[in-house]
């Protein structure tokens, strides 16, 4: 199934990463990674720095699935609420998270920079928005939950917010701690990074489509009738993850995304801060280096690619209508608009680890917003976990709790 349609941005930016290199004969491994998107290449990176041995295994060609489709905006918030994660799974677990997910940004800032990898990775802040009065409540409570727990957090009141930032709205919440980047471009750069020293074989066209468990690990099998012997699979496909999971844990959504032709540096807003509100579904927007705005949201349940598809038009009119709204004195002038399907999970938060404690089948699957950040602490969990070391942020992320 195509995961995006239309056209997205990083894909007319950047060169296509042409490798071409399907699995022609069995092979054996310590480590299959299933999925060369951004977050199996983030676990491929964790893994060869730390001098395991893995493959990945994709059946497109490498970060073509969903992460093409990314806005890639990184923000320490997850789409559960503190206030409301609290509710659900505990203050310790849910601010627990809350801090991981903030350290994972800087954790990839310092994976870029160490392997001398820039994929336009930009520290930005981040402003989110009320809505209307009922969102400036939520935002209230919310402010509480994270300042009490020394998360960094800013309340901006709407004469603030209008003078500072030239924004009409009840109020909002601001911290500095955010980035954005080029997701595509991450991707890529890591796993050919890795090829380059040797360190990784990357086969992709590749579609796993059985496996077994053996008292080694697991033996996979590909479309083309080849094996894969290996001691660890971990499986970083997204939601095409379905066939290995237990059962459904997640849910399919589709979300859509405008980009505007470039624009004067200082046509675009304060400080480029990410922007989002608490509509639902949420509105957000975010710069690009070449001045470009990229404006997202109005997303729905996913159905099929088809009706997905049929939405972009009304969908980027919606979007457009919002932009306009929120900054009526720039001039947005759409140049390319997609979609994209994406998953989710109840709590808001990723699926890390084994679905049955001491299996040797692994989970890096970074459900949500947040999928990024999701995966840089998967591919920190799950290399600790192969390594026999203990990281008690697993506890916060195992499957177990869905099941």
């Amino acid at each position: 199934m195509d995961l995006h349609s239309g056209l997205p941005f990083w894909m007319a930016k950047n060169a296509l990463y042409n490798q071409f290199n399907p699995l022609d004969k069995d092979v054996k491994v310590q480590v299959a990674i299933i999925g060369s998107g951004i977050t199996g290449a983030l676990v491929a990176n964790e893994l060869c720095g730390r001098g395991i041995e893995c493959s990945v295994f994709d059946r497109r060609s490498p970060a073509m699935g969903s992460t093409i489709a990314s806005t890639a905006q990184l923000q320490y918030e997850i789409d559960v609420l503190l206030c409301d994660l609290i509710k659900d799974i505990g203050e310790e677990k849910a601010v627990a998270a809350y801090r991981a997910s903030l350290q994972s940004i800087t954790d990839l800032e310092n994976t870029f920079a160490d392997l001398g990898i820039d994929p336009d990775f930009r520290r930005v802040p981040t402003l989110f928005l009320a809505d209307n009065n009922r969102g400036l409540r939520l935002l209230r409570k919310e402010f509480k939950a994270r300042e009490k727990h020394g998360l960094p957090v800013c309340f901006i009141d709407k004469d603030k917010l209008r003078d500072s930032f030239h924004i009409s709205a009840p109020g909002a919440l601001y911290n500095d701690t955010s980035a954005q980047m080029d997701s595509y471009k991450a991707a890529t750069a890591l796993l050919e990074y890795r090829r380059k020293k040797k360190q990784l074989q990357l086969f992709t066209h590749t579609e796993i489509v059985d496996y077994k468990k053996t008292e080694a690990g697991y033996l996979l099998y590909s479309d083309q009738g080849h094996q894969v012997s290996c001691q660890y699979v971990i499986i970083a496909a997204g939601f095409e993850a379905g066939r290995f999971l237990p059962k459904p844990l997640m849910k399919l959504e589709s979300t859509y995304a405008v980009i505007s032709q470039p624009l004067a540096a200082d046509a675009l807003w304060k400080e480029r801060c990410l922007i989002w509100n608490t509509a639902q579904p949420y509105f957000y927007m975010r710069s690009t280096e070449d001045n470009r705005i990229i404006i997202g949201g109005e997303d729905v349940p996913f159905r099929d690619p088809v009706k997905r598809d049929r939405l972009i038009r009304a969908k980027k009119e919606k979007l457009l209508r919002q932009f306009k709204q929120l900054f009526p004195e720039i001039t947005f002038i759409p140049a390319m608009t997609w979609c994209g399907t994406f998953s989710n999970t109840a709590d808001g938060l990723p699926l890390i680890g084994p679905w049955k404690t001491g299996d040797k089948m692994l989970f890096a699957l970074g459900y949500g917003g947040n999928g990024i950040t999701f995966s840089m602490i998967a591919a920190q969990i799950l290399a600790n976990l192969i390594e026999g070391k203990e990281d008690n942020r697993i506890k916060l992320f195992e499957l177990s709790r869905l099941l």
